[in-house]
């Protein structure tokens, strides 16, 4: 697969398919990336997993945190890597000893390991590098076009109204491949 860009119907049929999430480096920090993005995601509806040796035992967000991938002890859908590019051939192999596997392998933004992408593509993952998950979904929801930032979909649908207050929409769910 090429890895320098993703078609939006893979990046949405990966974000309409997976439910739970395990991210592998998030920080208690709430001014740090991760944290940001493991919360949107929480909002999402997805169920959120959070790894990190230095916090396990502890939780973020009400979230119980754990050491490594493999002391889950339940099925991980995806997992987001929230580390250096060098730091990602052992997650990656650490996530493909799990049963069952994972779908989905998510690099986040700045991160691209092409090793780590072939061995997970050889086992049948899916793979995104250099992309964050939080930004795709917004992107494809169309939330991120109402603080005016152009998300290269066009549509002449109006939002649905959801409730007062912040307003969330969801990704068109047409199929669990992400196809309209």
């Amino acid at each position: 697969m090429n890895h320098d860009s993703y078609s939006d119907n893979y990046i949405r049929g990966i974000l309409n398919t997976v439910k739970t999430i395990s991210m592998v480096g998030i920080s208690p920090n709430e001014n740090r990336p991760s944290y940001f993005a493991f919360k949107y995601l929480l909002d999402r509806g997805y169920r959120m997993i959070p790894v990190n040796p230095g916090q396990a035992g502890k939780t973020i967000l009400k979230q119980k945190v754990y050491a490594t991938l493999s002391v889950v002890p339940e099925p991980i859908d995806m997992v987001d890597i929230f580390r250096s590019s060098e730091n990602v051939l052992p997650i990656v192999e650490e996530a493909l000893t799990l049963t069952p596997k994972p779908q989905v392998i998510w690099m986040q933004l700045t991160v691209r390991n092409d090793a780590a992408a072939e061995l997970a593509e050889k086992a049948g993952l899916k793979v995104v590098m250099n992309r964050c998950p939080k930004i795709e979904y917004g992107r494809l929801s169309s939330e991120i076009s109402w603080i005016g930032v152009n998300s290269r979909t066009l549509s002449s649908k109006r939002a649905h109204n959801l409730g007062t207050g912040l307003q969330r929409m969801s990704l068109d769910k047409s199929d669990k491949n992400g196809v309209r």
